[in-house]
């Protein structure tokens, strides 16, 4: 399928933000957006990048009663040879197809839309900011456009992207975080759709996100549905914690997400020779570790922020301090290491960036 392009009228272009310090996240959306349709009788049809406006939905439509959506994040970025990169943007579409999949959605031609996020991205180039740890970030999204009220999988389906400079995730930039450990609410249980990235799991977060923020904490760590015992993931990131020599991160059971970033930083500690494992972990042991002074740093893994280092923990009533505080030597290393990857700064041996714009 050839993909139509309408350009956006000159008269009508937003102004680009002049001052990449003040771009925040998710505050700026560029000119133009990918569609594609999906009907049963069609399959996936009319392919085009059209100017960036509202979408027009039947109040009825399936996604707004029953949440079946599912969408991805990543960056495009200016490299030091002035070049558009793309991180693992492959992996991306791959993970997606496998949420659209657990979500009863059909899976789309993972080409096609590689080919569509391409020219949108440099038919945007401009919106690319040029500052280092800052990024065009790619919205690829799915919802279900059925107007029908009855709980049953939609038929019809609206697949696009959007694209937007963006900063910092977090207000603290690259510096410390803290996080609440929930001990009374859960995101996600095996079985359920916690590895599948879907709306319905970060609305499953909000609350404990809202208390957490209300006491001062920037995000909530969860532990397992079942036994309330077992790390999982921070809201918008997976999570390793390094006791004595070893880096450990949560296995990929079901219930949380496989991500692309936690990916990249497993192949990166074990080229390094660093002492990795997924494995359960239980948070009295990153307590026990804490309280011996054996936990040396903790850190989130995540295509917004990158690395996030943990400064401090709360929890059942006590605040634990990880590195004093500080950002630690390995959670530095490895955030140094993979943005010099994706603004090809240092060679990339892994094969993850891909320049599109030769």
């Amino acid at each position: 399928m050839s993909i139509q392009v309408t350009r956006v009228d000159e008269s009508q272009r937003k102004p680009i933000p002049s001052d990449d310090a003040q771009l925040g996240f998710g505050r700026h959306f560029s000119d133009h957006m990918f569609l594609l349709d999906y009907n049963p009788q069609q399959e996936w049809h009319h392919p085009r990048i059209v100017p960036y406006a509202p979408l027009s939905l039947d109040p009825a439509c399936m996604v707004l009663h029953y949440g079946q959506e599912v969408f991805e994040g990543l960056k495009a970025y200016h490299g030091v040879d002035g070049g558009v990169r793309l991180f693992r943007y492959r992996d991306n579409l791959a993970r997606m197809n496998r949420s659209a999949r657990r979500m009863c959605m059909p899976t789309f031609d993972e080409e096609l839309v590689a080919q569509a996020l391409r020219q949108l991205v440099l038919l945007e180039r401009a919106w690319i900011p040029r500052t280092e740890g800052c990024a065009l970030y790619i919205r690829p999204n799915m919802i279900g456009t059925d107007p029908f009220l009855g709980v049953r999988s939609a038929s019809s389906f609206l697949f696009y992207i959007i694209v937007g400079p963006v900063g910092a995730y977090y207000p603290e930039g690259f510096n410390p975080v803290s996080i609440y450990v929930s001990s009374e609410h859960v995101r996600a249980v095996r079985g359920g759709i916690g590895e599948a990235k879907t709306a319905g799991n970060y609305a499953a977060s909000l609350y404990g996100q809202m208390e957490a923020k209300k006491k001062g904490y920037t995000q909530v760590l969860w532990l397992d549905g079942i036994e309330h015992r077992y790390i999982e993931e921070v809201g918008t990131m997976n999570m390793f914690f390094v006791i004595g020599d070893e880096a450990i991160t949560s296995p990929l059971t079901g219930s949380i997400l496989p991500g692309v970033t936690r990916d990249s930083v497993l192949a990166i500690l074990k080229a390094w020779g660093h002492k990795v494992s997924e494995r359960q972990l239980a948070i009295d042991e990153v307590v026990a570790a804490a309280e011996k002074g054996t936990l040396r740093e903790a850190f989130g893994t995540g295509t917004a922020a990158v690395i996030s280092p943990v400064g401090n923990f709360f929890h059942k009533g006590k605040t634990y301090r990880v590195a004093d505080g500080k950002t630690g030597p390995l959670s530095q290393k490895l955030y140094e290491h993979i943005l010099a990857i994706q603004y090809g700064k240092e060679p990339d041996p892994y094969g993850w960036v891909e320049r599109i714009d030769l």
